[in-house]
């Protein structure tokens, strides 16, 4: 039996994962509420974590110092970076990084490390569900920031500087703390939008629809790790 550990950052971005799970042994550490279930075979261990870096990366070594996880998912929706990936389209880390921190920081102090490689194992089991569900995926870099990208502009600069697939405010946080913890890792996200003029309203109108795509995706997931 392996523990799988699932990260979002916002409730409905797990709604339909804990639904189907059903219910779940609730454990409470240091502001976080782990939900607890046996699915297939494995202990599956979900939280919402919150949005943005800060929160992704306390929730992260929280699960990870309580439930040593045998690898961590973070899902979720993000917005889309590449001309190819379309809304509704799922982006598959490769690697993940902060696009609004000078990677000098990080790579000439601790964790000397600033870009974050996600799993194999865990790129190729995503890929396969996908297929499965005859559902459209990319694999490539998605970039974490502070901001929720709504301006074009900035998307062309972020674009420009970083050539990520896809934009969120979490992946990069999980992605280091896991790192940082020997534990395996991937983002796997729905895109919501397409991080422009007009994100917040496609957000508004795909939110719900991405967030019980990617969470099928993911449980599939499970059944094959």
């Amino acid at each position: 039996m392996k523990t799988i550990a699932i990260i979002g950052a916002m409730p409905s971005e797990l709604a339909d994962i804990r639904t189907t799970l059903g219910e779940a042994d609730v454990k409470h550490f240091s502001g976080f509420d782990f939900y607890i279930n046996y699915y297939n075979g494995n202990k599956i261990i979900n939280a919402c974590c919150g949005i943005a870096k800060v929160n992704a990366a306390l929730c992260t070594q929280v699960m990870i110092d309580n439930f040593t996880p045998d690898c961590v998912i973070n899902t979720g929706v993000a917005g889309g970076m590449n001309t190819s990936v379309k809304v509704c389209d799922i982006v598959i880390s490769t690697e993940v990084l902060p696009h609004d921190l000078d990677q000098h920081f990080l790579v000439d102090y601790p964790p000397y490390c600033g870009i974050f490689q996600s799993d194999n194992t865990l790129m190729e089991t995503a890929e396969k569900v996908c297929g499965e569900f005859n559902v459209k995926c990319f694999r490539g870099r998605i970039v974490s920031g502070e901001a929720f990208i709504s301006d074009s502009r900035l998307k062309t600069s972020i674009q420009e500087k970083f050539n990520p697939y896809a934009v969120d405010m979490e992946s990069a946080a999980v992605g280091h703390a896991c790192y940082l913890n020997k534990t395996p890792y991937i983002s796997v996200r729905c895109i919501s939008d397409n991080a422009d003029d007009d994100g917040a309203m496609s957000f508004d109108e795909f939110e719900k629809i991405a967030a019980k795509r990617v969470s099928d995706i993911v449980l599939r997931m499970t059944e094959l790790i």
